[in-house]
């Protein structure tokens, strides 16, 4: 499908997209600093760089968070675990993690443990490193730019191919999907609010007709779960949330592409905003 050109359309929305082969080629993002949490000593990093000094829970108190009750003898429910804590900011951007305190915290092996940091490097919410060992990634301001710029172009082309007016079959996969967020949010479910919030954005741009495109969108919604799903708790953030998805499932049902696709963008910027003012936070105290 050819790229689509600036214009501006009646809704107010402008119709930007970036023609500079921005859509294809690999996205190669650079590596970000390893940092330490406070009142640790410094770290040796491979690199030789480190990032401001953030403060995080101690891994001896994260048991005692609102989650899930982990199984010991089921890795899914470790992997789990360790996410939820990441992702919601129970463990905080550069927080050490020790295989000894997580298997205390968690009730479970450390082949369990290990595995399940395995498994958090590969979705990018934890960094790990020869003579420093695993932490909560940490991204920089600088960073946190670039992987929203890409994953802007990629949600604003899939939003631009879905086309319009959308089968009714999609409009009521959404309008439950919608319901189902609903739900989870009046009961302030974080867990449930994230799955039913990627379910309902995955099925979405499912809907754009190409399989690689999503595939590198669900890439980039990993990348930046540690950004957005904190989000997810404040009360202002999930109520915009809510009415953005509704207007999505509205203009699904008209012809306006470009307001659709200007609306999705829209719709990752608060959590983007809110990352980039908690770390100059941290960064300045």
């Amino acid at each position: 499908m050819p790229l689509h050109s600036p214009c501006h359309c009646r809704t107010g929305y402008p119709r930007i997209v970036n023609n500079a082969g921005a859509y294809g080629g690999n996205f190669r993002l650079p590596a970000p600093p390893a940092t330490q949490i406070i009142d640790n000593p410094p770290l040796p990093c491979s690199t030789g760089r480190t990032g401001p000094v953030l403060k995080a829970e101690r891994m001896s108190d994260i048991h005692t968070a609102d989650a899930m009750t982990v199984r010991r003898d089921d890795p899914d429910d470790v992997v789990a675990r360790l996410e939820e804590d990441i992702i919601f900011g129970r463990l905080a951007p550069g927080a050490r993690l020790t295989e000894d305190a997580l298997m205390s915290a968690y009730g479970t092996s450390r082949h369990f443990v290990r595995q399940a940091l395995v498994d958090a490097e590969r979705r990018g919410i934890v960094r790990r490193e020869k003579n420093v060992g695993a932490t909560v990634r940490f991204y920089s301001a600088e960073e946190v730019r670039q992987i929203y710029e890409v994953r802007e172009m990629l949600t604003r082309q899939a939003a631009l191919m879905i086309p319009l007016p959308a089968p009714q079959g999609l409009i009521d996969e959404l309008t439950t999907l919608q319901r189902q967020y609903c739900a989870k949010a009046d009961v302030q479910d974080l867990r449930g609010i994230h799955e039913a919030n990627d379910a309902f954005h995955l099925a979405l741009f499912s809907a754009c007709g190409n399989p690689y495109l999503v595939r590198s969108l669900q890439d980039y919604m990993n990348l930046t779960l540690p950004m957005r799903a904190k989000n997810l708790a404040d009360r202002d953030g999930l109520a915009q949330s809510r009415r953005q998805h509704e207007l999505m499932i509205e203009l699904l049902k008209g012809r306006d592409s470009w307001a659709l696709a200007q609306l999705c963008v829209d719709h990752m910027q608060f959590s983007k905003s809110d990352y980039l003012a908690r770390i100059s936070g941290e960064t300045e105290r």
